[in-house]
């Protein structure tokens, strides 16, 4: 047989609609590091409105308020994250990091190891069940 691996996809939902996933977790990561929505949606080639529009679906979806706009002035305008978005994006991140640990393991339990004890990674101490 030829090797195979596995590929997944995530996200969280709230009564059956999907609200956030490695897509959100991106922009709110850019906005972060840049301080500026119009900015992080930039850098994935999105339009300011359609990013405003996914934060506005995002916290309508969750409940909660992910981006405070700061006006404009002399340094000039831009947008921070709540403390509810920087919770959020790191429970996520560590959700998503046990996931591919658990995926992995469950993987490497049936298609990594050989079908007969003694033989594959592990060998004699391969327990199958």
């Amino acid at each position: 047989m030829k090797q195979i691996d596995y590929n997944y996809k995530l996200w969280l939902e709230v009564k059956g609609e999907k609200v956030f996933g490695d897509g959100p977790l991106d922009i709110l990561q850019r906005v972060e590091k840049t301080g500026s929505l119009r900015q992080a949606a930039a850098e994935i080639n999105m339009s300011y409105s359609q990013a405003w529009r996914l934060l506005r679906s995002l916290e309508k979806g969750l409940g909660c308020t992910l981006l405070i706009k700061r006006a404009g002035g002399e340094k000039g305008g831009g947008s921070l994250l709540t403390e509810e978005a920087r919770e959020l994006m790191q429970r996520y991140l560590s959700f998503r990091h046990g996931a591919r640990a658990a995926l992995q393991a469950v993987f490497e339990q049936h298609f990594l190891k050989s079908r007969y004890p003694g033989e594959g990674p592990g060998s004699s101490e391969d327990n199958y069940s």
